[in-house]
């Protein structure tokens, strides 16, 4: 399995069989526009930097699921449990800030089953989770998390959430501040006295053997070139 960051909350996975799934894909122009193809695509809310499926190669090809109700003008959250190929997958009902979702509506969180492995995308995450939130979500293998504040949880409470969720492999960082774009805070709050961190800013991607044994989880910074 290799995982690829672009900036903001857009990932592409792909899976042992070539199944490529993208989330939350952005146009913005200060990250680079690369041709990134889907399979499958997920979006956790609505704001335009998560929405824009029209910038993937095969974007009318791609299956898309929509956390978020696209034809409703409130934040409406949309219930999903559906398998794709070889991946199973579902959404949990989440707020986009601290106030149960009054300011910036609801947000979905996304929970991947693929090749042995259970990836969560927590999206525009707005404020710790709840018993029902963790219990829902379950195990976490690898976990793909907010931590630049403004719009979402920032590093303090992300490190919450972390020690909610007990990811067991891996821990990559999304919606922060980069040299690109510091409209958001940087990573700093979030890697302060963190141990078991690896930056590799020098490539957007992370190879994931699928029988990976460690004993415990790391912190990686991925670069979004």
């Amino acid at each position: 399995m290799t995982i690829r960051w672009y900036g903001q909350s857009f990932f592409q996975i792909e899976t042992s069989d070539k199944t490529l799934i993208v989330t939350d894909p952005h146009a913005m122009p200060e990250y680079n526009r690369n041709v990134v193809r889907a399979d499958l695509v997920t979006c956790s809310h609505m704001h335009s930097d998560h929405v824009q499926v029209e910038i993937l190669e095969n974007s009318k090809e791609a299956k898309i699921y929509y956390g978020l109700d696209p034809k409703s003008k409130r934040s409406i959250f949309n219930p999903i449990s559906a398998k794709f190929k070889n991946v199973t997958f579902y959404d949990v009902e989440s707020d986009h800030d601290p106030d149960g979702g009054m300011t910036r509506g609801k947000n979905a969180i996304f929970v991947f089953e693929v090749d042995g492995l259970r990836i969560c995308h927590l999206g525009d995450l707005g404020t710790i989770l709840d018993e029902k939130q963790i219990k829902q979500i379950g195990k976490v293998d690898i976990l793909l998390i907010p931590i630049g504040g403004v719009y979402t949880i920032n590093g303090e409470k992300a490190k919450e959430v972390v020690r909610q969720l007990k990811p067991r492999l891996y821990i990559i960082p999304m919606h922060y501040g980069t040299k690109v774009l510091d409209s958001l805070q940087p990573p700093d709050e979030f890697l302060e006295g963190q141990k078991n961190v690896k930056k590799l800013e020098d490539t957007n991607a992370l190879t994931i053997p699928v029988d990976l044994k460690q004993d415990n989880p790391v912190i990686v910074l991925l670069g979004w070139k």
